[in-house]
This record gives C-alpha cells, structure tokens and sequence, in this order.
C-alpha cells in the first residue's frame, strides 16, 4: 500500500489517499475515477511528500490494525446490504438512474451499478440522487 498526498487543481483543498501501488493510482487517474472530495472535480495531482520508511516487523504489523478490519468488515455489510435490496444493472446505471428519475421507467426496488465520476457528476447536475459507495471484492480476506 502507498499513501498519497493529493491536490484538487478545482478548489485547492488536499487531501491523502491510500493506494495499492503507484500504478494503480495511475490506472485511476487515467480512467478519472480519482475526485476531489469536497468539490468532486477529477483534476487531481499528487503533491510532493516525504517517504514514511517502516523499518521493523512490528510497524508492518501495526498497519493491519483492528481498526482496518472493522472498517473493512463494515464495507463488506454494505455490500452485502446493496446486493440483497437493490437490483444490479451493471454499466447501464446511469442510463437506469435517469429512466427511474424522468419516470420512464418504474423499478419495485433501487438500483446499483457502475459509472465513471464524469457519469456521477452528470447526475448530480441533473438533480439525480446518487453514491459513491468503496466496493470490497468477495475474494479479499
């Protein structure tokens, strides 16, 4: 894991990130799936930050904390949650979202999906209620 000190060109707010190695945090730039967290513009950089250097095994084990784990078994409720009561409809969300929300559609149950944050923001500007919710993969221990 690698932490990142990011800044929002949009607003100028920085904020820290956690990722799984440099080129993931690439991959996500690339795809503009990163966003500022107070004004959700994608025109995030990384700023300059000094190396945290963990020289000893029981530092390393101090980043598994309990902490991580709750939190982690709380996003895996979510989930769960989200599965059980929403229906899926895959990369179509935002085209589903709108159907619901300019009533050409009617669902018994809400919806979950993908969009990329340009998707997102389309719908915030259109009044659509969406959310952002961190998805923990089944597989992950």
């Amino acid at each position: 894991m690698i932490k990142y000190n990011l800044f929002c060109k949009n607003c100028s707010e920085n904020f820290d990130s956690w990722f799984a190695n440099s080129k993931e945090y690439e991959k996500l730039k690339k795809s503009k799936y990163l966003n500022c967290p107070i004004c959700n513009s994608n025109k995030i950089e990384k700023s300059l930050m000094a190396p945290s250097i963990i020289n000893n095994k029981i530092e390393k084990n101090k980043l598994n904390t309990k902490k991580h784990i709750e939190i982690k078994n709380k996003l895996k409720e979510y989930k769960k949650f989200i599965k059980n009561n929403f229906e899926y409809v895959g990369e179509n969300f935002a085209h589903e979202a709108r159907s619901i929300h300019y009533k050409t559609k009617k669902k018994e149950k809400g919806i979950y999906g993908k969009a990329s944050i340009d998707e997102v923001n389309e719908l915030l500007e259109e009044g659509i209620e969406t959310e952002v919710v961190p998805w923990i993969n089944d597989k992950e221990n």
